[in-house]
């Protein structure tokens, strides 16, 4: 198991992971593009085993390193820092948000597999993006616990994978693989396993508030299982469909 976890965005996806790590007893290191000064709020909410710093050094001083950015800036992660590092991607496509790229608009590539061509140092491993982040929180449950959910990982590194599952699993989750980086798609936006089962019955609301709504809810329990079945039942649609296009969702 990883002794220190890097964090690559600071938001409120990389924020929920970080408290899980600290409460778990990892260190954490932790940074944004705008600089470690503005993680100081942050830094002393989490307590002594968290510390802020530049992308380019929490890569380098993480065992381990969640990239929890928007799609869009995929292309800013330091891909030299990162090398020969395991990479959790978070990051959900959205054309609406992100810009159209033909890759992805045409199903030839999934995200992930942009990211990792990005890194091509790295091993890319799919993780976190199915789950909004006040749920990350409510739903992380010991080993073992009857209540406990799970989440799709993907990726095409099976040492990588092992990596990904370890840390979900001490975090808080169990991990169901599903594949390679190329069958990331069955947990992209809009398809079965997305945020929804996570949440139980959406009431109809904007998306606004549907967001403060998401911090109101304590979500619920997704086994491995259930899991398991909505990525046998996913359907690939075209990149753009999703139904829940906002910054403040997964990734």
């Amino acid at each position: 198991m990883p002794l220190t976890l890097g964090l690559i965005g600071s938001g409120m996806i990389g924020s929920a992971v970080a408290r899980l790590a600290v409460a778990a007893g990892l260190e954490v290191v932790l940074s944004n593009s705008r600089g470690p000064e503005t993680l100081a709020g942050l830094v002393a909410d989490l307590g002594e085993r968290a510390r802020a710093a530049a992308p380019a050094e929490a890569a380098r001083a993480a065992d381990l390193v969640v990239a929890a950015v928007p799609f869009s800036a995929y292309d800013r992660l330091p891909a030299e820092a990162l090398a020969g590092k395991t990479v959790l991607d978070t990051a959900n496509y959205y054309p609406e948000r992100d810009g159209h790229l033909p890759e992805l608009d045409a199903g030839e590539l999934t995200s992930s597999a942009l990211l990792q061509r990005h890194l091509a140092g790295s091993r890319v491993v799919k993780a976190f993006n199915t789950i909004t982040p006040h749920q990350i929180v409510s739903l992380a449950r010991p080993a073992g616990a009857a209540d406990r959910s799970a989440l799709p990982v993907a990726g095409d590194d099976a040492g990588a994978k092992a990596e990904a599952t370890r840390l979900l699993d001490v975090l808080g989750f169990d991990a169901v693989d599903i594949g390679p980086l190329a069958g990331s798609w069955r947990s992209e936006p809009d398809t079965p396993v997305y945020v929804r089962p996570y949440l139980g019955e959406v009431p109809a609301m904007s998306v606004e508030e549907f967001l403060r709504w998401t911090f109101e809810t304590p979500g619920v329990t997704v086994p491995a299982a259930h899991v398991r079945k909505l990525i046998e039942v996913a359907v690939r649609r075209r990149a753009g469909e999703a139904r829940l296009p906002n910054d403040d969702l997964p990734g």
